[in-house]
């Protein structure tokens, strides 16, 4: 590299690193904020029977080291003993994904259960038997569901430590991913204030813990990490790192709340949609009613707590990786497939592969299609899954106008799929809204 591209850079530099459900990216911004630097590494998953999703958290968190490392490297490369001059990196992560370990050896006490997980189905169903959902929703915002972390913090309890004496003599320790990381990084138990909104055990309106909630799911408060504001830093990384001594985690958010900050959303009507492996369509809201079929989280605190609503979508893009593997082609000639059939090919796909999430949080929902004849090709079922994605949005968005205090004027997309400009125009088509 010449010496006048190198004087371009501005250091110090930042490096922010997204943690989701299949790798974990990182960039590297210098002061004016330049991406300088990038490094993806893939995440693997396994599902060793039917709606079960696992990862592993010690491999989520070398994830971060390999990320870190290569950052470091490119930036050594760009300017001399660049990796140093980075002082502070930026974390967003999946939310309700799930892991225990053991304080004293720092070891992954099973696997991590995954957002998509719906293993504890039949728990849930029998807390609402219960009469417990209105109870757990004034609460948290949310319906009593398998994608949230209180009851696959019960069940991997259930599993390795099922007397909870471990739990409440802190020798466990329980947390969303941002808290497994930072954890790893710091040392710190802490956990942000958004994601924690997301494991069903969080008073929303208090932003403290809820010992109706805990007691409800026997989720023994000692082993919970301390609730914090998005933008306190951490203490400095801990152990063998390329960047500069007393670097810190600055900021921390979910990832579909990390969206709707970097979209500045913050207008009446603005709502962003993150299409990724599932779907996240949300908006700021400063009302405690939220339209049938969304729940209410807390999407940051950064000196007061600011609210949002929110339908989780539970299959989008989980979708065409799915049809990509039974038809042994890659997502991306999905696709072009896709584009290739006639808008009324006549196939219907729900793609309900573990339930229904918003607007329907229907638990028994089943992916089924129809519509099929003997002209029937590979392209309309693959037109059929792309359109099953934009449906699924569009059920979504037109819960959030039911009402009347909410119009939907804006529409902001992320994610790899908003790269396909024909979805896009699907979406748009369809929903007469504006896509940006």
């Amino acid at each position: 590299m010449s010496d006048s591209v190198r004087g371009t850079l501005q250091p110090p530099f930042v490096v922010a690193v997204d943690q989701g459900t299949g790798s974990t990216k990182a960039i590297a911004l210098d002061s004016a904020g330049t991406v300088v630097a990038s490094a993806a590494v893939p995440v693997g998953q396994t599902h060793p029977r039917p709606g079960w999703v696992e990862q592993s958290g010690t491999d989520i968190a070398a994830s971060v080291d390999t990320a870190f490392a290569r950052i470091g490297m490119t930036l050594d490369q760009l300017t001399e003993d660049g990796a140093r001059k980075v002082v502070a990196v930026g974390l967003s992560t999946q939310r309700e994904s799930a892991v225990l370990w053991d304080r004293l050896t720092g070891e992954p006490l099973g696997p991590v259960l995954g957002w998509q997980d719906r293993r504890t189905r039949d728990r849930a169903q029998q807390l609402m038997d219960d009469g417990r959902g209105d109870q757990v929703a004034a609460i948290t915002g949310l319906p009593i569901d398998p994608m949230f972390s209180a009851l696959k913090f019960e069940w991997l309890l259930d599993a390795v430590d099922p007397s909870r004496e471990r739990s409440k003599s802190g020798r466990v320790a329980a947390g969303t991913i941002d808290s497994w990381l930072v954890y790893r990084l710091t040392g710190e138990h802490r956990i942000e204030a958004g994601n924690a909104s997301r494991t069903q055990l969080l008073d929303l309106d208090a932003v403290a813990w809820s010992d109706e909630l805990l007691s409800l799911f026997n989720v023994p408060r000692p082993l919970l990490p301390e609730v914090m504001r998005s933008n306190v830093p951490t203490a400095p990384l801990a152990g063998p790192h390329p960047f500069a001594p007393g670097c810190t985690i600055s900021a921390v958010l979910a990832d579909s709340h990390a969206a709707l900050f970097a979209h500045g959303a913050t207008t009446p009507g603005d709502v962003k949609v993150t299409y990724g492996t599932g779907s996240s369509i949300m908006g700021l809201s400063s009302s405690r009613g939220i339209p049938a079929g969304l729940v209410r989280t807390l999407a940051w605190h950064t000196g007061a707590p600011e609210y949002a609503f929110e339908g989780n979508i539970l299959s989008t893009g989980a979708t065409l990786i799915w049809l990509a593997d039974f038809l042994a082609v890659s997502p991306g000639e999905v696709a072009v497939l896709a584009e290739r059939a006639p808008s009324d090919h006549g196939v219907e796909l729900v793609p309900a592969f573990a339930g229904l999430g918003a607007p329907w949080w229907d638990e028994h929902a089943q992916g089924i299609i129809t519509g099929l004849t003997l002209g029937t090709d590979r392209a309309a079922v693959a037109r059929a899954a792309v359109e099953s994605i934009v449906l699924q949005i569009e059920d979504v968005l037109d819960a959030v106008e039911t009402d009347d205090r909410l119009t939907v004027r804006r529409v902001f997309a992320d994610g790899g799929p908003t790269m396909n400009p024909w979805l896009m125009q699907l979406q748009a088509d369809l929903s007469q809204r504006h896509i940006l």
